[in-house]
């Protein structure tokens, strides 16, 4: 895995993009088995097809594995918009669950820029079916600062 601290004079979409070519995934997303498919400044997308492993007591895929999607689209589309030097961190995310998701259902989770400060950065995501169902949707708030 790249780490995106040691290429802190490239900005946001640089990152991201390098991180793309190479192949390298955030841990997380290797546990999860989600890719990054897309990335440009202000929208990202990612693919993955829930397993049974990511399954609730009730049958269903289990939210925190829905909102970790929401939650990396929401941090890599505001990290696609970070200058050389900056990094964020997530203040709050709010889930919104639509519909139950099930084992092997491919799904597509976008996010999108909603605003970008100085100091503060507003995204938000979607968690669609292959046919376009929508199955989730977050907004999330990030705090932007002076990388580490």
């Amino acid at each position: 895995m790249t780490d995106l601290r040691a290429l802190a004079h490239l900005s946001g979409i640089e990152q991201l993009r390098l991180g793309f070519q190479n192949g390298d995934a955030a841990p997380i997303a290797q546990t999860l088995d989600f890719r990054l498919v897309h990335v440009e400044e202000g929208l990202v997308r990612f693919e993955s097809t829930p397993s049974r492993a990511v399954y609730n007591p009730i049958g269903t895929v289990h939210g925190g594995y829905i909102a970790t999607l929401l939650d990396s689209a929401c941090g890599c589309v505001v990290h696609s918009m970070l200058k050389p030097g900056q990094a964020y961190t997530s203040l709050e995310i709010k889930t919104v669950f639509h519909r139950a998701l099930t084992e092997g259902t491919p799904v597509v989770t976008e996010g999108r820029i909603v605003q970008i400060g100085r100091r503060a950065a507003f995204a938000e995501a979607s968690l669609k079916g292959a046919d376009g169902k929508l199955y989730a949707t977050a907004t999330s708030t990030c705090l932007v600062m002076e990388a580490p």
